[in-house]
């Protein structure tokens, strides 16, 4: 009765309060055209787009200020992020459409990211602050005719900040927050986020210069009763120039490091304060744009090095163990746009990648003298955006690998957009591959002989948008099949283990449900609903039903509310004990309500912010065995000059 009671207020609440707001500005909507690039490569008008491309703006990220990418992302329908609820230094998960992190492609500036010395190639989200980023991107589905492996579920294609157009311009943060569980009530800050950017355009010149920290402290990574407290810190300076050297020719460069330590436990409920994890990348590269009468050449490039070491406590021995890695990848993506007529362009392109890892543990050593393999790709896309209502995007690639030889993919994706009804009709059918990793192939497990992971994705859907677009409302339901995935096999004959390509189809289904409400500029609502299925056997973190719902309010010029409210279904998963005894657990499912308040206290100059998390501090596991956050308080100041 209780709950139906709040519930029922808060919805009351907030009609009123929309109802207040239409009334005292019900002129000052603006319909703004949205672009998007991810399914192109090149910016065009989301109404022509045959994808429902899931994009978080500046301007969303500003009315979540204080929280960490991984928050950000888990809000977006399709796709979760397992381990954004757990301490700062857990590792990170992120599934779209029931697939995993490997089937994931992230994308920073153009270029590809990855960790070639991962057994999955994943790239550790946590390196990447959410201070640096202007906007996301989620082009969901098999994605690999544009942007090659790892695109199997979907392409996460983040762009980070760009230059103010005055000379200089900065901004300065200092952000403070608590680290509590549930059954915590520490009042005193351990979280610590600052950090600042210098930026801006002296003639043809932009540049930005940016450096973010972070240090946290109060939460166990695994749960138990009087477990040490584990830190994490993370440390990242980025360095951009872009120089337009004529009115059709520009240069882009950037300079990024990054640092991440971090103490961890040894497994599920068990505690352990020996084991220290550091992380180090260097990235850097350039891109150089030429425009011409009917399109445009880019070059992306991207050198990406990181080193990880581990001095992990053994049990067994008593002694701590140090382990290294090390892994390189050069990326260089060649592609350019020739626009026909105004309703059809041909995007024609080469992306070459090369990757090479080191590893030397206690256990074995791999030399990246032999651990290496590169990719030429040679890809080409059509789109077609008739007057009467139809586009059409299709396209082909043809992977070329140094050791597994050539492998093609391909989409075709129509849509049709009505005339006289608000009505748009998208289908796509595209096709996927992951490429083994290195590990994967050269470990003592490795398997020379692996062929790539291949995924298909069939969708169709609609969205609509009414009262002059303040009201989008959009469907997709999707099917996926993926086969000849990595597995880790032993022959329990000879007991020799090592990967192999597991020929079974494995297939999953949903659907994903947008709606956006904003009847005037001051007041906003989202709500999305996710239904995943997948096959038993894979569907471990992944749950079936999702719901996130987001409310922004500006109060006054000044003074902006944002709430948000996510549902996460129940979900199965396991766990090992320090005798490697296996057990297998049903998640609950779990609710969870935060609110952020922030306060322009002198116009474009200084804001103060105040966020709470998990608002009535419920108690719930995301990962079996880890500690998860109750309620948390934070406090933000932001300096603009």
């Amino acid at each position: 009765m209780k709950t139906n009671f709040i519930q029922l207020s808060a919805f009351f609440t907030l009609v009123s309060t929309i109802a207040f707001a239409q009334e005292q500005d019900s002129t000052r909507t603006k319909t703004i055209e949205e672009v998007v690039v991810s399914d192109t490569k090149f910016a065009q008008s989301k109404e022509k787009s045959g994808k429902i491309i899931e994009k978080i703006t500046a301007k969303d990220l500003e009315s979540k200020k204080g929280q960490s990418l991984a928050n950000v992302l888990s809000q977006v329908a399709g796709v979760e992020v397992n381990g954004n609820q757990s301490g700062t230094g857990k590792n990170i998960e992120y599934y779209i459409r029931g697939g995993r992190s490997r089937q994931v492609l992230i994308m920073i500036d153009g270029v590809p990211m990855t960790d070639a010395s991962g057994i999955t190639l994943q790239y550790d989200l946590r390196l990447l602050p959410v201070d640096q980023i202007e906007s996301i991107e989620i082009l969901k589905g098999a994605s690999s005719t544009l942007y090659g492996s790892g695109a199997a579920t979907g392409v996460i294609n983040i762009t980070l900040k760009k230059s103010a157009k005055k000379d200089i311009a900065g901004q300065a943060y200092f952000h403070l927050g608590t680290q509590n569980t549930a059954e915590d009530r520490k009042g005193y800050p351990q979280e610590f986020n600052q950090g600042f950017s210098v930026n801006g355009t002296k003639g043809n010149v932009s540049y930005i210069t940016s450096l973010n920290s972070t240090e946290t402290k109060g939460i166990s990574e695994a749960a138990g009763i009087d477990f040490e407290s584990d830190y994490f810190s993370r440390v990242n300076a980025l360095q951009k120039i872009d120089i337009k050297a004529t009115n059709r020719l520009s240069f882009d460069a950037y300079l990024n490091y990054d640092r991440l330590k971090s103490t961890f436990d040894a497994g599920a409920f068990q505690d352990e304060s020996a084991n220290v994890s550091l992380s180090e990348q260097v990235r850097f590269g350039f891109s150089p744009k030429f425009k011409y009468n009917k399109g445009e050449f880019n070059l992306v490039t991207g050198f990406n090095n990181l080193e990880r070491k581990y001095s992990t406590f053994s049990s067994w021995s008593g002694v701590v163990n140090s382990s290294y890695y090390k892994s390189r990848n050069v990326s260089m993506d060649a592609f350019n746009k020739y626009q026909f007529s105004n309703q059809f362009f041909v995007v024609v392109g080469t992306q070459f990648q090369f990757l090479d890892m080191l590893e030397d543990t206690a256990f074995e050593s791999i030399a990246n003298t032999a651990a290496k393999f590169n990719s030429i790709d040679p890809y080409a896309t059509i789109v077609y955006n008739s007057d009467f209502g139809l586009n059409v995007n299709a396209g082909t690639r043809l992977n070329m690998h140094s050791i597994y030889g050539n492998h093609f993919t391909w989409n075709i994706n129509p849509s049709y957009q009505f005339k006289n009804v608000p009505l748009k009709l998208i289908s796509s059918y595209s096709t996927a591959y992951i490429t083994p990793s290195l590990y994967q192939l050269y470990s003592p497990y490795g398997n020379l002989d692996l062929t790539p992971e291949e995924n298909v994705t069939l969708e169709a859907g609609f969205e609509t948008f009414i009262f002059n677009k303040k009201l989008i409302f959009n469907t997709v339901a999707f099917y996926r099949e993926e086969k000849n995935r990595f597995e880790y096999f032993t022959d329990m004959s000879t007991w020799e283990s090592k990967y192999i390509n597991n020929s079974n189809v494995v297939m999953a289904k949903g659907v994903e449900t947008t709606l956006v409400y904003q009847p005037i500029s001051t007041v906003k609502f989202n709500a999305n609903y996710t239904f995943t299925q997948v096959e038993e056997d894979q569907n471990r973190l992944i749950p079936k039903h999702k719901v996130n719902v987001s409310i922004d309010l500006a109060l006054t010029k000044r003074l902006n509310w944002n709430t948000q409210y996510q549902y996460i279904d129940a979900r199965t998963d396991l766990y090992y004990d320090a005798s490697f005894t296996r057990f297998d657990v049903v998640l609950k499912s779990y609710q969870l309500l935060n609110s952020i308040v922030s306060f322009e206290v002198l116009p474009n100059k200084m804001t103060l912010f105040g966020s709470v998390t998990n608002l009535f501090n419920k108690d719930f596991t995301e990962v079996a065995g880890y500690s998860t956050r109750g309620r948390n308080f934070k406090l933000g100041l932001n300096l603009k000059f």
